[in-house]
């Protein structure tokens, strides 16, 4: 494919076990904020639309009973997540402020970059990367 056709990506899908657990850490731990919310009661499902200040959304979705994550953190599927940030010892800070434990900050071997991982409310491993 073309560089000029694909752009970036939307969005990234989430289910989550805990729907209103998970919407306030999106929302009050990580800063999302809420496009659309609708619950679809033909599949007892929440569809939660959140958008992050550069653009860049997630989907979050509660369904009866999800299974767990197989393995972590090289189950087939999503790897992790990765959000960018400007200073990374602010952001690890304020997530230690909420009861959210960071691993050790390390360095990307290739680009220097600092980054470290921690974890959503249903053990979704996040990464925040100093850019």
């Amino acid at each position: 494919m073309h560089d000029q056709i694909i752009l970036g990506f939307h969005h990234i899908a989430i289910i989550t076990a805990d729907y209103p657990k998970s919407k306030r850490f999106y929302c009050e731990i990580l800063g999302a904020k809420i496009v659309s919310e609708k619950y679809r009661e033909e599949r007892q499902s929440y569809k939660l639309d959140l958008q992050f200040a550069d653009g860049s959304q997630i989907e979050l979705f509660s369904f009866p009973n999800p299974p767990p994550r197989p393995t972590t953190p090289e189950a087939c599927g999503l790897r992790h997540l990765a959000f960018r940030v400007s200073d990374l010892d602010q952001a690890v800070a304020f997530l230690a402020e909420n009861a959210i434990e960071c691993e050790p900050i390390r360095r990307d071997q290739l680009t220097q970059k600092r980054f470290t991982f921690f974890r959503d409310p249903d053990n979704l491993p996040l990464e925040l990367y100093e850019s």
